[in-house]
């Protein structure tokens, strides 16, 4: 659910007219603060090939780089960075260390202090060697879409044909085999605890992002992405290298895996923060849960907010507002496994986790579980807001990863 998340802040890149060894050079980072919502910032400034200064400006709670904009220092002690396009600009003055200023964004002045940038991101989940385990480089196509996917198969010790296989299938947003975001690698940690305990998994980039090419990516609606998630099944069965073949998606990925459970296309489907309602319903609870947060009055109608999605023309928000997938999950026969945390802001887990209750089959190998203080990325978090994301060093909750392990073992 990355589309429909506004972005503030952008990179900021321009050559300044002031010499190199200046005091402004180097990272510097601030907070802004607006109503209940905070968001850092931060100025990377260095020395260009033409000896004047280049700056970018992070917004790392966002995950935003690389737009240009204007900068200059006056003085030797004033700062000012605009970029008109967004109505962004920035100035500051520097005493003793620190840059003191305002931050200005459509009018609207925020108190910006920025001090040299010391953080270092811990993710103590991500996996190093040597590893218990074989990982292969893989590709495999989607000839209808001439889209050819690159991606890992993760391979226990002691594999056998019977050893049970996932398919991993990422969110919304074009996303990378391990759904990277903020420095966080929440498929390459559930790889990695799967495959220690028996389960092997095939995770890939999306069509044109990392390693994979060709595939329509402009008009491409969920439909496009279920394609290729059914090519990694067949290829996965053309192996015939494992026992049960099983998908587990995140948030649209969730969708996906019950599209193919529903299609005869997998043994088991593992649904983490998969939508269980019609999507204009589920979008509309995500927006006035994410307004509520920041603490703004105003709420939308599922009227309301429809009409502000197709007045921007967006194809894949366009279809997938439209989509009801509780058909998906009524003709999803197959063992299921849906989870979600009760801080989710992107998928509200009361509303959609109703939905797959009251449509899926009764079956007594299946489990539906809403799990306390988790969020989208199913980490433990105060408040569930985006901006937590970054600043949590946990990837991804290890109840969970022992839950989807112990549950894809009883299957067997």
């Amino acid at each position: 659910m990355n589309r429909v998340l506004t972005i503030l802040l952008a990179a900021l890149l321009a050559p300044a007219a002031i010499h190199a060894g200046n005091p402004f050079t180097g990272s510097w980072r601030g907070t802004l603060s607006a109503g209940q919502s905070t968001l850092t910032v931060v100025f990377n400034i260095g020395t260009g090939e033409d000896g004047g200064l280049t700056c970018t400006m992070d917004s790392p709670d966002q995950g935003v780089k690389g737009i240009r904009a204007s900068a200059s220092v006056t003085n030797s002690v004033f700062l000012e960075v605009a970029l008109p396009e967004l109505g962004v600009s920035y100035k500051g003055m520097l005493l003793s260390g620190t840059i003191s200023g305002t931050f200005t964004q459509m009018g609207k002045n925020f108190p910006l202090t920025l001090t040299r940038n010391t953080e270092i991101l811990r993710r103590p989940q991500n996996p190093e060697g040597p590893l218990p385990y074989t990982e292969e480089e893989i590709l495999f196509k989607n000839d209808k879409a001439e889209a050819t996917l690159a991606g890992t198969l993760t391979i226990p010790e002691n594999a056998t044909s019977g050893t049970p296989v996932v398919l991993m299938l990422t969110g919304s947003g074009l996303e990378d085999r391990n759904e990277e975001v903020f420095e966080h690698k929440p498929f390459l940690v559930i790889a990695d605890y799967l495959a220690r305990r028996g389960i092997a998994t095939l995770r890939y980039d999306d069509r044109t992002f990392g390693k994979s090419t060709g595939g329509d990516v402009k008009n491409a609606t969920t439909m496009d992405f279920l394609e290729d998630a059914d090519a990694g099944t067949e290829y996965l069965r053309s192996t015939g290298r494992f026992g049960k073949i099983g998908v587990l998606g995140h948030s649209e990925g969730g969708n996906i895996a019950f599209m193919l459970g529903a299609r005869g296309k997998a043994a088991f489907v593992i649904s983490l923060a998969g939508v269980g309602v019609r999507g204009d319903e589920a979008f509309t609870a995500q927006a006035n849960r994410v307004m509520k947060l920041q603490g703004a009055d105003m709420k939308y109608t599922v009227a309301t907010y429809r009409s502000t999605v197709l007045a921007q023309g967006n194809t894949w928000m366009n279809w997938f507002i439209n989509y009801d997938p509780s058909e998906d999950i009524r003709a999803c026969n197959c063992p299921v496994f849906a989870a979600n945390g009760d801080k989710d802001i992107q998928v509200i887990s009361s509303l959609n986790l109703a939905g797959i209750r009251e449509n899926l089959p009764d079956n007594p190998a299946n489990l539906i579980r809403e799990y306390p203080s988790l969020n989208h990325l199913f980490q433990h978090c105060d408040t569930g807001n985006v901006t937590e994301y970054r600043k949590i060093e946990e990837t991804f909750s290890p109840e969970v990863l022992e839950d989807i392990a112990e549950w894809i073992r009883s299957l067997e």
